[in-house]
């Protein structure tokens, strides 16, 4: 489905994340990708997951910093010559910022949400655009409290409503490059960044109850989705944000 393409996949941390369950799906469909790592303490696990993958190109990419974000796509443009998709599974905020009320947020936890979960995407869609020049699928990971109020999720929900409201305005404005810009609200899973959202086990157990598949949605499933979302599939499909979660979100109670 996707021999001969190439993408970058941002938010690779570990085997349980949503962003290498979204490059194995990729991969196996054929494309050949370039992966980020934060910093070098992250390059070993990057390292050790995308070995086997043929032609894995992987570079630094602090993406709150214009110059690496400018080498790594300069990157791809020397090694790929072009650019099919790209993948956002990045989020963050202080651990402070995710307990207690929100009211209480400050305004450095604040803008350290927003800049890496929300405005890195813009960011990275400005990069991207002059190597989409085949036109091109840009996917983001969101989730459900970014609609409604989850407990602990705070200023993150916050940041993942800016994500969903970033995608339509980029989907606006990229789509007259033929490039589609979407987002996946995935349900909960146990997932490195997840962990520093409390009470993850409850989360987790009022889902599989609640959701009408009665379970939790798993890695793979998102993986799929951003790989439909990625192909010529779903090329009709552009600002929308998709929810996988085992049909969650369409329970009042």
């Amino acid at each position: 489905m996707l021999e001969n393409k190439f993408g970058i996949v941002f938010g690779v941390a570990n085997k349980r994340s949503i962003a290498w369950a979204s490059a194995q799906a990729l991969a196996g469909a054929g494309a050949r990708l370039a992966f980020t790592y934060q910093n070098e303490r992250l390059r070993e696990n990057v390292e050790s997951l995308t070995k086997d993958l043929p032609g894995a190109l992987l570079s630094q990419c602090d993406v709150v910093n214009p110059e690496e974000v400018a080498q790594a796509f300069a990157r791809v443009k020397e090694e790929f010559g072009r650019l099919d998709f790209l993948v956002h599974s990045l989020a963050f905020a202080p651990r402070e910022a995710l307990e207690g009320d929100y009211v209480n947020t400050s305004p450095e936890a604040f803008q350290t949400a927003l800049e890496i979960s929300a405005y890195s995407l813009a960011a990275l869609a400005r990069a991207a655009q002059p190597l989409m020049t085949e036109g091109g699928s840009i996917v983001s990971m969101s989730y459900y409290g970014a609609e409604k109020v989850v407990p602990n999720y705070n200023v993150m929900g916050v940041a993942k409503a800016a994500l969903e409201a970033s995608t339509r305005y980029l989907a606006s404005d990229l789509g007259k490059h033929n490039i589609r810009v979407n987002a996946i609200s995935a349900g909960p899973l146990n997932t490195l960044a997840a962990r520093g959202v409390g009470n993850m086990g409850a989360m987790l157990k009022h889902h599989a109850e609640r959701a009408p598949l009665r379970r939790n949605v798993e890695a793979s499933e998102v993986g799929n989705t951003a790989l439909f979302l990625c192909s010529p599939l779903s090329s009709g499909i552009t600002g929308e944000v998709i929810h996988v979660d085992c049909g969650y979100n369409i329970m009042a109670f």
